[in-house]
Protein backbone atom coordinates (compact mmCIF):
# COMPACT_ATOMS: atom_id res chain seq x y z
CA UNK A 1 0.00 0.00 0.00
CA UNK A 2 1.67 3.51 -0.87
CA UNK A 3 2.06 5.91 1.49
CA UNK A 4 -0.31 8.54 2.12
CA UNK A 5 1.93 12.20 2.12
CA UNK A 6 0.93 15.80 1.90
CA UNK A 7 2.59 18.45 -0.66
CA UNK A 8 4.12 20.23 2.57
CA UNK A 9 6.15 17.32 3.59
CA UNK A 10 9.43 18.65 3.07
CA UNK A 11 12.17 15.91 1.76
CA UNK A 12 16.11 16.52 2.07
CA UNK A 13 17.63 17.96 -1.05
CA UNK A 14 19.50 14.69 -2.33
CA UNK A 15 16.11 12.70 -2.39
CA UNK A 16 15.04 12.76 -6.32
CA UNK A 17 13.16 9.93 -8.18
CA UNK A 18 16.06 8.45 -9.25
CA UNK A 19 17.66 5.55 -8.14
CA UNK A 20 21.41 4.62 -8.86
CA UNK A 21 22.02 0.78 -7.69
CA UNK A 22 25.90 -0.44 -7.53
CA UNK A 23 26.84 -4.37 -7.28
CA UNK A 24 24.20 -6.20 -9.47
CA UNK A 25 24.96 -9.06 -10.77
CA UNK A 26 26.79 -8.84 -14.40
CA UNK A 27 23.99 -11.27 -15.92
CA UNK A 28 20.89 -9.56 -14.31
CA UNK A 29 18.23 -9.20 -17.16
CA UNK A 30 15.82 -6.53 -17.47
CA UNK A 31 12.85 -8.10 -16.29
CA UNK A 32 14.53 -9.28 -12.91
CA UNK A 33 15.20 -5.72 -12.58
CA UNK A 34 11.83 -4.73 -13.24
CA UNK A 35 10.24 -7.23 -10.80
CA UNK A 36 12.51 -6.24 -8.10
CA UNK A 37 12.14 -2.61 -8.08
CA UNK A 38 8.51 -2.47 -9.27
CA UNK A 39 7.09 -3.83 -6.38
CA UNK A 40 7.68 0.04 -4.92
CA UNK A 41 5.79 1.62 -7.54
CA UNK A 42 5.64 2.92 -11.57
CA UNK A 43 8.58 2.55 -12.77
CA UNK A 44 9.77 4.82 -15.84
CA UNK A 45 12.89 3.60 -16.95
CA UNK A 46 15.44 1.04 -15.71
CA UNK A 47 19.05 1.46 -17.84
CA UNK A 48 21.07 -1.20 -17.01
CA UNK A 49 25.37 -0.97 -17.44
CA UNK A 50 26.67 -2.79 -20.10
CA UNK A 51 30.22 -1.83 -20.86
CA UNK A 52 33.11 -3.20 -18.69
CA UNK A 53 33.06 0.41 -16.53
CA UNK A 54 29.17 0.17 -16.27
CA UNK A 55 28.86 -4.01 -15.33
CA UNK A 56 26.76 -4.76 -12.04
CA UNK A 57 24.91 -0.81 -12.10
CA UNK A 58 21.77 0.58 -13.10
CA UNK A 59 19.71 3.59 -13.10
CA UNK A 60 15.92 2.95 -12.06
CA UNK A 61 13.32 6.33 -12.82
CA UNK A 62 10.31 6.31 -10.22
CA UNK A 63 7.19 8.60 -11.43
CA UNK A 64 7.02 9.45 -7.95
CA UNK A 65 9.77 10.52 -5.33
CA UNK A 66 7.95 8.91 -2.47
CA UNK A 67 8.37 5.39 -4.39
CA UNK A 68 11.89 6.14 -5.46
CA UNK A 69 12.37 7.05 -1.37
CA UNK A 70 10.38 3.56 -0.19
CA UNK A 71 12.41 1.70 -2.60
CA UNK A 72 15.66 3.04 -1.68
CA UNK A 73 15.00 2.36 2.53
CA UNK A 74 13.64 -1.20 1.81
CA UNK A 75 16.01 -2.38 -0.85
CA UNK A 76 19.49 -1.35 0.39
CA UNK A 77 21.73 -4.04 1.37
CA UNK A 78 18.87 -6.80 -0.58
CA UNK A 79 20.18 -9.69 -1.92
CA UNK A 80 20.12 -10.81 -5.41
CA UNK A 81 22.23 -13.64 -6.70
CA UNK A 82 24.89 -13.55 -3.26
CA UNK A 83 25.18 -10.14 -4.17
CA UNK A 84 23.99 -7.48 -1.56
CA UNK A 85 22.71 -4.35 -3.52
CA UNK A 86 23.87 -0.53 -2.47
CA UNK A 87 21.20 1.32 -3.72
CA UNK A 88 21.53 5.25 -3.77
CA UNK A 89 19.69 8.76 -4.80
CA UNK A 90 21.15 9.90 -8.11
CA UNK A 91 23.05 13.06 -7.73
CA UNK A 92 23.55 15.79 -10.69
CA UNK A 93 25.34 17.96 -8.70
CA UNK A 94 28.47 15.15 -8.36
CA UNK A 95 28.36 14.22 -11.83
CA UNK A 96 28.37 18.44 -13.03
CA UNK A 97 31.06 18.52 -10.24
CA UNK A 98 33.54 15.84 -12.08
CA UNK A 99 32.99 17.38 -15.72
CA UNK A 100 34.41 21.00 -13.72
CA UNK A 101 37.48 19.16 -12.26
CA UNK A 102 38.86 19.46 -15.90
CA UNK A 103 37.84 22.98 -15.96
CA UNK A 104 39.95 23.40 -12.94
CA UNK A 105 42.79 21.32 -13.54
CA UNK A 106 43.16 24.04 -16.44
CA UNK A 107 42.86 26.76 -14.65
CA UNK A 108 45.59 25.66 -11.84
CA UNK A 109 48.01 25.16 -15.01
CA UNK A 110 47.15 28.74 -16.15
CA UNK A 111 47.70 29.78 -12.25
CA UNK A 112 51.36 27.85 -12.06
CA UNK A 113 52.52 29.82 -15.15
CA UNK A 114 51.13 33.08 -14.16
CA UNK A 115 53.07 32.87 -11.03
CA UNK A 116 56.09 30.52 -11.80
CA UNK A 117 55.12 27.85 -9.72
CA UNK A 118 55.55 23.74 -10.95
CA UNK A 119 58.90 24.05 -11.92
CA UNK A 120 60.41 22.21 -9.11
CA UNK A 121 57.58 19.60 -9.27
CA UNK A 122 59.81 17.89 -11.89
CA UNK A 123 63.17 17.69 -10.72
CA UNK A 124 61.68 17.43 -6.70
CA UNK A 125 62.04 19.72 -3.79
CA UNK A 126 64.57 19.74 -1.55
CA UNK A 127 64.53 21.26 1.38
CA UNK A 128 68.03 22.48 2.79
CA UNK A 129 70.11 20.32 5.00
CA UNK A 130 67.09 17.62 4.88
CA UNK A 131 67.76 15.64 2.22
CA UNK A 132 71.82 15.71 1.98
CA UNK A 133 74.01 12.84 1.47
CA UNK A 134 75.66 11.13 4.60
CA UNK A 135 73.30 12.82 6.94
CA UNK A 136 72.88 10.97 10.18
CA UNK A 137 70.11 11.54 12.36
CA UNK A 138 70.45 11.03 16.24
Amino acid sequence: MAMAYRKSDKLPPEINNILFVKNLPFKITAKEMYDIFGKFGAVRQIRVGKTPQTRGTAFIVYEDIMEAKNACEKLQGYNVSNRYLVVLYYQITKVYQRLNTEEGKRKLEQMKSKYGLGENDKKGWEAPGFNTPGRKWN
